[in-house]
């Protein structure tokens, strides 16, 4: 009796360790923007890639729109491994202590994707990914928002119209330095809390890229946008080291694969969704739209690319020269 109680346990020690190993690893991907938006769509993907190629191994959760953390508690919380994945933009690395990734902030350092895509997809990208795992963070891949235009409730065509105004940006010296070299006065303030400060007039307007703006309904509130398109907004797609470094070799490998499709559709569709979202704005009537003239974009270059210089000590000139060797930049020709 005793006995053949004793190898009941065992099977059902069995079954339950059985039943244990047949249970899906759970991805939780926390995001701050809406699912609609170039991010959104490239995280559900992955999650859906993440599925197919682990034949239902993996559970990606995807949690948008802020719903877990706020743009300042993510990166700690991936850290404490409260959640395993982010898909932050890359000016959170530099209050992170990893200032190099702030040479994606320099207004005009890219005049293209293709010159973008130059960096993210090589060398200066990798050895810049290589500098989280300090952090415990693993640095996984690129995916494209687009190009930030300034936006406000009173016209904007030169330089000087932004004077005085004050703008909100991310927490980066590099942004902070930007604004100042326009004469406004940043403002650093969660994605979250934009739209609420535009509306009640906290601050006077913001750098987007369109389907920020128009996913977070801004345009409601903000009634020109001046298409200066001066700096990048990218986001590093991470997880947490430890967490990744612990999975099954052959989880991985698929999960890598299901990235890389994920990082091309991401950036396929980021700016058909700018586009798209541009369209939007002009349609809903309540924000002018300005594309600047030859002559006022070169005046925006002129007042933003000595921010370069500027944040040489910050960023490290070496840093800023491999972006330069990359795209084919020569600041001297401003």
């Amino acid at each position: 009796m005793k006995l053949s109680a004793l190898l009941v346990g065992v099977v059902a020690s069995v079954m339950s360790m059985a039943a244990y190993a047949q249970q899906p690893i759970v991805i939780k991907f926390s995001h701050v923007v809406s699912a609609d938006t170039p991010k959104g769509k490239g995280a559900e993907f992955f999650a859906k890639k993440a599925d197919e190629l682990t034949k239902g191994k993996v559970k990606v959760e995807v949690y948008g729109n802020s719903t877990l953390y706020k743009d300042k508690e993510e990166m700690e919380a991936l850290q404490l491994g409260a959640v395993q994945m982010l898909a932050p933009s890359l000016a959170k690395f530099g209050p992170l202590g990893v200032k190099e990734f702030e040479v994606f902030d320099l207004p005009y350092i890219f005049d293209s994707y293709d010159q973008l895509h130059k960096v993210t997809t090589g060398d200066v990208g990798k050895q810049l990914l290589s500098k989280l795992e300090a952090k415990g963070i693993r640095g996984l891949a690129y995916w494209d928002n687009g190009f930030k235009s300034f936006s406000a409730n009173t016209p904007i065509k030169m330089p000087a119209d932004l004077k005085g105004k004050k703008l909100r940006i991310q927490s980066s010296k590099v942004l902070e330095e930007q604004i100042r070299a326009l004469g406004a006065l940043p403002q650093q303030m969660a994605f979250s809390e934009v739209y609420q400060a535009l509306q009640t007039g906290v601050v006077d307007g913001t750098e987007n890229p369109v389907s920020n703006l128009y996913t977070q309904k801004m345009h409601e509130v903000q009634k020109h946008l001046t298409m200066t398109e001066h700096g990048y907004l990218g986001y590093a797609v991470i997880v947490n080291k430890k967490f990744w470094d612990g999975l099954p070799a052959d989880i991985r490998k698929q999960l890598e694969d299901a990235m890389e499709q994920s990082t091309r559709y991401a950036n396929q569709i980021a700016k058909i969704e700018n586009d798209n979202a541009l369209e939007g704005v002009k349609k809903a009537g309540k924000t002018a739209v300005y594309v600047p003239t030859k002559e006022e974009r070169a005046a925006f270059k002129k007042a933003l690319v000595p921010v370069h210089q500027k944040m040489e000590s910050r960023i490290g000139k070496e840093t800023i020269q491999s972006v330069y060797k990359a795209t084919g930049f020569d600041p001297a020709k401003m």
